[in-house]
């Protein structure tokens, strides 16, 4: 009777995690193009995440708009469940900011040497300003920190408390 109980509660605690680590992700991927948005009305970027999403996709006039900012605000929120997925998978085990800082800068190389010839509005990194490239490749530092730290934390968080539950 206690072992179902111990297996029902192992099954809890990592579904839990699990659902954690994706509202991180989602949660990761609003703030991330909140602050893209910011860096790009502020001139610090000249490629805003819409040329990325919808307009590599759609010419529509909504694009242009404050609706095509909500809808890409939600759209990078919900590419971010999977980005966190992929984390979780592979890297939670490691506890380390760094991990995260080079996630970061791995997924920063996927979008802009290898997603790049989906999105037909983007320049080439080539074709990019200085700063642009520096500032997206600090966004991504920041959203990969973020959503690295936040999952190993939430893990060796969980473990540590499985632990300290049974040393009682």
């Amino acid at each position: 009777m206690e072992d179902k109980k111990l297996e029902q509660n192992k099954q809890e605690e990592s579904s839990t995690f699990l659902g954690r680590s994706l509202l991180t992700g989602f949660i990761g991927g609003i703030i991330a193009s909140l602050l893209g948005l910011f860096m790009y009305y502020f001139n610090f970027m000249e490629v805003s995440a819409k040329s990325f999403l919808l307009r590599s996709w759609t010419t529509a006039r909504w694009t242009d708009t404050w609706l095509g900012e909500l809808v890409t605000i939600v759209l990078i929120g919900i590419i971010s469940i999977g980005v966190a997925l992929i984390y979780y998978g592979v890297f939670k085990k490691i506890y380390s900011i760094w991990m995260g800082v080079v996630y970061g800068i791995i997924l920063w190389a996927i979008v802009f040497f290898v997603l790049q010839p989906i999105f037909v509005n983007v320049p080439s990194v080539s074709e990019l300003e200085l700063k642009s490239i520096i500032s997206t490749i600090c966004l991504y530092i920041l959203y990969g920190t973020f959503i690295g730290y936040s999952i190993s934390f939430d893990y060796h968080d969980s473990i540590l408390s499985k632990t300290t539950k049974k040393e009682e």
